[in-house]
């Protein structure tokens, strides 16, 4: 048996906790959470250009159809190798710095998308862009939950959801809007855009604060005072000050390799749940929904000025939903709220597919079925974003211990990336070849594994980290706990505990 090292646990401030300095650096931050959204979803709406098909001959070449599928399958080969960036930037240089790279990155993208001469030149920009969007993707949420205090966590960091939600809707309408100029490059602009989020937060980053956790890491205590002092209220600064470097002493005595991830059992059980919740809800199909958006509505009878209309609707929609999102997360169990969320927009799925595959487009075509689909597709989004979108990234979270948590993020961010390489290569293919059938891969696959769900995942709301440890066999560490009687008092009751090994 071994005698835990005691770590204090000390009661918070039960008022505001935060500066309004908290708040500023959490929104200058959430520009690069935009710089993720707009690059990742710029190319749904570049895709529909008619300048950018007849520039590269997409329409005309025996292999257009290979090379828009390659567009979103390097974007997401990119996707992988930045994620898997995130954990090692973050704990060797600093959250920040693993900010800094991939806005970077995405700044860079973006320039040499905009001014793309040949569909190598293009390809290529693509994998950087998606290397910097995903790495951003899981890098934000860290950064931005090291810095705010605990009991306002969930509000602040949804932030991050929302400015990302927002990316992808400015895209979208960006698309929309240079449409309708008369020029040849008109599609160039709109990925020139992706630089300026990119560039606004690396104009901010000296301003912004590293993460007091990093600091205390690498032993600049006084530093992550100082920092703590100007981000929280003072009595609530003190607190968390001396919770992170118990946090930190606890932490250094635990494994925390990734090879841990697979030899000690409960990681590995905790690992094979993150890995099972992407590509359990990648088999949605959210992803080929949105980036293949123009295919669908085109699929539909519908022109090229419609389908960047309903693509501006769609982003809008879901963005309005995730924002509203933050008040259900909480609602229901974190496996129950998957099995819906997934449920639905499946069962949204066998709608769309059952209309396209009844109601086909040419003479005497169903125009009430068409549209039906199109709401289908509407009503896709609403569902994904007010039930899973965010909660899979708080799912990824909760699922790790604090030590190993940016290793987590990043498995479910490769996971991710890995799962969408393959429907994102696959489906202009798909549906140009099997269509409607196309769906049929997602909507079995999903089923099973909103079943597997409610079945077998762990329900990890409003439980404490300790709590959660016991859920996947861990022993429980009981700490020394100081508890204030008020805030001017001074006398603590105090009590130790040991965990068998």
């Amino acid at each position: 048996m071994d005698t835990a090292a005691p770590h204090p646990v000390i009661q918070h401030d039960g008022g505001r906790q935060f500066r309004a300095y908290n708040v500023a650096v959490i929104f200058a931050m959430s520009f690069a959470s935009i710089a993720m959204g707009y690059s990742a979803n710029i190319i749904s709406t570049t895709l529909a250009q008619p300048t950018f098909r007849a520039y590269f001959g997409l329409d005309t070449r025996a292999n257009g159809t290979e090379l828009i599928s390659a567009m979103n399958g390097l974007f997401q080969a990119g996707a992988f190798f930045g994620a898997i960036c995130i954990s090692w930037v973050a704990d060797r240089f600093g959250r920040k710095m693993s900010i800094v790279v991939p806005a970077v990155l995405v700044l860079v993208s973006g320039a040499l998308l905009a001014g793309s001469v040949h569909i190598a030149m293009f390809l290529v920009s693509r994998f950087i862009a998606g290397m910097g969007s995903f790495w951003l993707l899981g890098s934000v949420p860290v950064w931005m939950t090291e810095i705010v205090p605990p009991r306002w966590r969930g509000l602040l960091v949804d932030i991050h959801s929302a400015a990302l939600l927002f990316g992808y809707t400015w895209a979208s309408w960006m698309g929309y809007a240079f449409y309708h100029l008369a020029s040849d490059d008109a599609w160039r602009a709109p990925l020139a855009l992706q630089t300026l989020p990119a560039l606004v937060v690396l104009c901010a980053m000296p301003f912004l604060p590293e993460s007091p956790r990093y600091l205390v890491q690498r032993g600049h205590h006084e530093q992550a005072r100082r920092v703590l002092a100007r981000l929280h209220e003072t009595r609530e600064a003190e607190v968390e000050f001396s919770q992170i470097q118990a946090q930190i002493h606890l932490d250094n005595a635990l494994p925390h390799s990734w090879a841990s991830l697979i030899t000690k059992k409960s990681y590995r059980k905790r690992a094979l749940y993150a890995i099972g919740l992407a590509c359990g809800i990648q088999f949605t199909g959210v992803l080929v929904i949105n980036n293949y958006g123009s295919i669908i509505y085109s699929g539909l009878g519908y022109d090229q000025e419609k389908q960047l209309l309903f693509a501006g609707i769609f982003n809008t929609l879901g963005w309005v939903c995730g924002v509203a999102a933050i008040f259900i997360i909480d609602l229901l169990p974190r496996n129950r709220l998957v099995f819906i969320g997934t449920v639905c927009v499946t069962t949204c799925l066998v709608a769309e597919a059952a209309l396209v595959a009844n109601y086909p487009v040419g003479a005497g075509q169903n125009d009430n079925a068409l549209r039906a689909a199109v709401a289908m597709v509407f009503l896709y989004i609403v569902f994904a974003e007010l039930l899973l979108d965010g909660t899979q990234y708080v799912y990824f979270a909760e699922l790790f211990p604090q030590h190993l948590r940016a290793k987590g993020m990043a498995l479910g961010m490769a996971a991710i990336s890995l799962m969408n390489v393959m429907w994102l290569q696959s489906a202009p293919t798909a549906f140009a070849t099997i269509s409607w059938k196309f769906y049929l891969c997602f909507i079995i696959p999903a089923y099973i594994f909103a079943i597997v769900c409610l079945l077998f995942y762990p329900d990890t709301k409003g439980l404490a980290l300790e709590e959660i440890a016991a859920l996947f066999g861990d022993e429980v560490q009981a700490a020394d706990v100081f508890v204030a009687e008020d805030a001017s008092s001074s006398e603590n009751a105090k009590a130790t505990a040991t965990e068998k090994e």
